[in-house]
């Protein structure tokens, strides 16, 4: 194995010979390479020391420390100029706005501060006022910014311009270039929202393919997609841009079709085309009517099914235009059983089980018909409808004797009239048990159309006419027999003033809408009015099932007042009185059972009559 120092050798040697090389061919070198010319060992070894020591600095040359000082001489001087024209163009703005600034379109670099703002009211200012062009895809509009409740906000507008920047290259970039700050605006919502609401006129809305019949023949209508405005976009674009542009363009989004155009054909093929093709029958019980071909191309539309198709839909309540007067033939009304007055007592009449045309399922079925051959039949469904009151359940209700009855007399004219009108409506009345009678809700309004005439009334303590006049005579005699039958006081109203031929504290008034009489029926039987009337007296009773009796007993006049005298000008409003006293009464009625005659209630009524006042008419 060789030795280290032997290894090398011919390493060095190389090495040697080439470094000699080197000198040769360049012999003109600074001082500061003359250790090259040392013998080559010595580099060798200096080179492959394991441990070289520090090869101190080169001299510095008095030449390079001259430069040195130069260059910081010019940077000092270049720094001191340049600071002292940023200093002075910073204090020579003060007050002016930023250089560049561009406001829509404005251009306010550099300007005063006040100035510039006078420049800026005086070139948008008018501009809200005045009608902006705007275009809708193809469509030209105008807007006036104000009345679409716009406004500059100059106080956020030169917030976002702000003040003079302090960087020292921001001030430089700003001699060379522009700054387009943005318009801010004041917006009232509602203002604007209508405008933008009022541009959806010009929508294109999209035609939806479907089928329609002319002259009772079936038309593709192919479907068109259609371009509407896309209004979050509209009011964003108008907001941000209106200050600042001759011209809106607001953007526009499709309306795409929801029915393909094969689906149009596939209906007209596969439904419209045969649905027309001959009539409909409808079969109903001993009648029959039909749609033809015309009526059923006006009843049949087609909507869109959600798939991307079309689905027949027919106007039911059409058909059942066109087919309820032919098949109300077939139909059966249903009748409550009631009862009918012979000699003693009511009889029950029977009830009628009704059956009417069930519409919902006879027009269910024809969809499926519509698409049959011909000829095309349909069945007419029925509903059974059972009567409110059944035969049986009137017999079990107990109607079989006379329990309460009251009759006054003394009236004639147009108040008898109007006493006959109602009696003929009450008689017949049921009041099941538990149920509240009210002569109001039963008659309905009592009005010239009904048959009541104009009769005497009192109105504000004083005789009047009106038309219905009089009814109080029958309202008093009814709540008499109820009263004498043991009904509950549902609620009842006593005249202003005592009328003579009224028990006095036991009579009732009313009036349309305002004072009612009602009773209720507390028995577990049923109740029927009769109400007969003649030519100058009314008798109401009522019958059922008796179980109490009904004893009234009338107090002492007391707490007597005198009339006022009333003096009115001649003509049909006024209306001659004596007049009369008033005063204060009471009645107690007592109720008994009337199989034991035990004492079931005792309830006393004060009644306080005002007098009649003296009418004159002069």
């Amino acid at each position: 194995m060789p030795s280290e120092s032997t290894a090398g050798r011919p390493a060095d040697r190389r090495g040697e010979v080439g470094l000699r090389k080197l000198l040769d061919s360049n012999r003109t070198f600074d001082a500061d390479t003359t250790a090259l010319t040392q013998p080559l060992s010595t580099v060798t070894r200096d080179r492959w020391s394991p441990t070289p020591g520090p090869t101190p600095p080169p001299p510095t040359s008095p030449v390079n420390q001259q430069l040195v000082k130069r260059i910081g001489i010019v940077v000092g001087a270049v720094f001191a100029v340049g600071t002292a024209a940023y200093l002075a163009d910073l204090a020579f703005s003060a007050g002016e706005v930023p250089r560049g600034v561009v406001v829509a379109g404005v251009e306010l670099g550099g300007m005063d501060q006040t100035e510039a703002d006078a420049l800026l009211h005086a070139e948008l200012g008018p501009k809200a006022e005045r009608p902006l062009p705007v275009r809708i895809g193809d469509v030209q509009a105008s807007l006036v910014p104000a009345a679409a409740g716009l406004a500059v906000d100059y106080d956020r507008t030169w917030d976002a311009v702000g003040s003079q920047p302090l960087n020292p290259m921001r001030r430089l970039i700003s001699l060379f270039g522009t700054r387009e700050v943005p318009v801010s605006s004041t917006v009232d919502t509602i203002a604007l929202n209508a405008q933008v609401e009022a541009f959806r006129a010009h929508d294109n809305p999209t035609v939806e393919g479907t089928v329609r019949f002319d002259n009772g023949k079936p038309v593709a209508v192919a479907p068109v997609p259609g371009r509407v405005l896309d209004t979050e976009a509209a009011r964003a674009t108008i907001t941000e841009r209106w200050a600042a542009t001759s011209e809106l363009d607001l953007p526009v989004v499709d309306a795409p079709v929801s029915v393909r155009t094969d689906a149009v054909q596939a209906a007209v093929r596969d439904i419209a085309t045969p649905a027309v093709a001959s009539p409909i029958t409808l079969a109903g019980k001993d009648v029959q009517t039909s749609l033809t071909t015309g009526q059923i191309a006006d009843v049949l539309s087609f909507v869109p099914d959600g798939n991307g198709g079309l689905a027949p839909k027919i106007d039911n309540d059409a058909v059942i235009a066109l087919l309820a007067p032919q098949l109300v033939k077939s139909e059966i009304e249903p009748k409550d059983a009631t009862f009918a007055l012979g000699v003693g007592k009511p009889t029950v009449v029977p009830s009628v089980v009704g059956e009417k045309v069930d519409w919902a399922k006879t027009l269910e079925q024809l969809p499926a018909v519509l698409t049959q051959p011909g000829p095309r039949t349909s069945p007419v469904v029925y509903q059974r409808i059972e009567p409110k009151l059944t035969t049986e359940a009137a017999n079990a209700l107990g109607v079989n004797e006379s329990i309460g009855e009251f009759t006054t007399g003394g009236f004639s004219g147009p108040s008898g009239v109007n006493i006959r009108t109602v009696a003929a409506k009450v008689n017949g009345a049921f009041v099941k048990p538990g149920e509240t009678f009210s002569l109001n809700d039963f008659t309905g309004p009592r009005t010239a159309a009904e048959g009541y005439v104009e009769s005497g009334i009192i109105d504000k303590g004083r005789p009047s006419t009106a038309v219905g006049g009089g009814i109080s005579q029958f309202a008093t005699t009814l709540y008499n027999a109820a009263y004498f039958a043991g009904m509950e006081d549902g609620g009842h109203t006593e005249h202003s003033y005592y009328i003579s031929r009224y028990p006095a504290a036991r009579e009732a008034t009313v009036f349309d809408g305002a004072i009612d009489l009602a009773f209720r029926n507390p028995a577990t039987t049923g109740v029927y009015i009769q109400a007969v009337a003649s030519g100058s007296d009314i008798t109401v009773r009522l019958w059922g099932t008796k179980t109490v009796n009904v004893e009234s007993i009338t107090g002492e006049k007391s707490k007597p007042t005198e009339p006022n005298e009333v003096k009115l000008p001649k003509g049909k409003d006024c209306i001659a009185s004596e007049g009369a006293p008033g005063f204060t009464i009471s009645d107690t009625r007592v109720i008994t059972d009337a199989k034991t005659g035990a004492q079931v209630s005792r309830h006393t009524r004060t009644v306080k009559y005002d007098p009649i006042p003296v009418v004159k008419c002069e």
